[in-house]
């Protein structure tokens, strides 16, 4: 059973719908038990980074996903991805540090937030098309790397350490591709060890 984490920020409806409709059984939780009796987490986030660490720490959720960091696969999605870093320069504030990197402002020519359709770029055979991204920061990261986009600088687009997994953009709202996306990193992840 995949647990989505309910901590009032983020758009948990639709990615309760991509789940469904992959045919896994899900179910949107704020309730730790429920959490630590899953399989998988995924962790949705929009806003402010400040906020949902705010709202984690205020649940207790926080400790939760330290808790279970080595034995579920967990999914950030968007503000979800960046919340499981070390820190953000988005309200100054610390992060679950589940993964070591930083969020960043988007320093870009183009306009931010960087959103709308962009390419993925990956030595992994699927993540080369198109996705749909809505956010004003991005991480800087040595965890391994498994997509970018360009936007007038290098996104990371998708990151995994072990069984850890971040995706910056929305694969909810990115159509089919998104979903058999979503699909891979619940099933087996985007690293061959």
């Amino acid at each position: 059973m995949i647990a989505i984490i309910d901590y009032g920020l983020g758009n948990i409806k639709n990615i309760e719908r991509a789940l469904l409709h992959l045919g896994y059984e899900a179910e949107l939780t704020s309730d730790i038990t429920t959490i630590k009796n899953s399989t998988h987490v995924v962790l949705p986030g929009v806003g402010h980074f400040k906020d949902a660490m705010n709202q984690l720490q205020k649940s207790g959720l926080d400790k939760v996903l330290n808790e279970i960091k080595d034995t579920h696969r967990i999914i950030g999605i968007c503000l979800g991805m960046q919340v499981l870093f070390e820190f953000s320069e988005e309200g100054a504030t610390k992060g679950l540090g589940l993964l070591e990197g930083k969020v960043k402002p988007i320093e870009s020519p183009y306009p931010v937030p960087h959103l709308g359709w962009n390419n993925l770029q990956s030595e992994h055979l699927i993540l080369n098309g198109d996705v749909y991204f809505i956010h004003s920061y991005h991480v800087s990261t040595n965890s391994p790397v498994i997509a970018t986009a360009n936007y007038g600088q290098p996104i990371t687009a998708i990151v995994q350490q072990k069984n850890i997994i971040g995706i910056q953009f929305h694969p909810e709202k990115s159509g089919d591709y998104g979903l058999e996306i979503l699909d891979l990193a619940l099933k087996e992840g985007f690293l061959n060890d």
